[in-house]
């Protein structure tokens, strides 16, 4: 079993060790992760300059780009065999509902399946990080299922692990993403050069958080896993806009 490891936060990041450490002697584990934090960097690729790749002490490896151009070099250039499948994380807070567009983590994981790998995104809900070993445990189940009982097809899976202690969480939940409210607004500020600079605002809150979503399974204590599809087409509207054309 060949594994992929990556994240958003950066190689040096404790929710990355704690994966790789989660995952240790369930095969071959291949570690290669951004050289610096890029949450948000979304499925962002990097072509205005060339990427290199470096080996730190821990034995993970480390380039100068993006989520995604991490999985993309390793799969594609770096390593000698496909990995078998992809985990991306462990996420310092939720990638839930309209996170999931920004997300580093998620970019991860969406490009090892765009590339037919099977891949899961797994983030810690919560910025305070005090249960990662939480989600490593259930990384690993996770991971432990798919050598049992391989998918047939690729898949994308986000998984957000409620900070709990292991024995407080509650049951997996398949679920659908929620939705948030409208974000707030940049926060405008003059720097020490008296420069106007502009802070993205925070996400807004949870509207569409009810059952079957994953804000609400979170919110119940419970592990959330949504199958993910990257097909974009509102084929809904295909004929609407066929009519409006005419």
């Amino acid at each position: 079993m060949r594994i992929l490891l990556s994240n958003d936060d950066g190689y040096f990041a404790p929710g990355l060790a704690m994966l790789a450490d989660s995952l240790a002697g369930l095969g071959e584990l291949v570690v290669v992760a951004p050289e610096q934090n890029r949450s948000g960097a979304s499925n962002s690729l990097t072509l205005d300059r060339p990427l290199t790749l470096k080996k730190a002490a821990n034995g993970f490896y480390f380039v100068n780009g993006t989520p995604t151009d991490c999985v993309h070099l390793a799969v594609t250039g770096m390593l000698d065999h496909l990995p078998d499948i992809i985990v991306s994380g462990i996420n310092f807070g939720a990638n839930m509902g309209d996170d999931t567009i920004y997300s580093g983590t998620v970019a991860a994981a969406t490009e090892g399946f765009l590339l037919g790998i099977p891949s899961v995104a797994i983030s810690l809900a919560s910025f305070e990080g005090r249960n990662f070993a939480t989600a490593g445990r259930v990384a690993r189940q996770l991971v432990e299922r798919f050598i049992r009982s391989p998918f047939a097809e690729p898949v994308l899976l986000n998984v957000n692990v409620p900070d709990l202690p292991w024995e407080t969480v509650g049951p997996v939940e398949i679920t659908r993403l929620g939705r948030r409210h409208k974000a707030e607004p940049v926060v405008r500020m003059q720097s020490p050069r008296n420069e106007t600079v502009y802070w993205v605002g925070a996400a807004g809150a949870a509207a569409d958080a009810g059952p079957g979503t994953d804000f609400g399974a979170v919110e119940r204590g419970c592990v959330s896993i949504t199958p993910l599809q990257i097909d974009l087409t509102h084929t809904a509207q295909m004929a609407s806009v066929s009519r409006w054309m005419q």
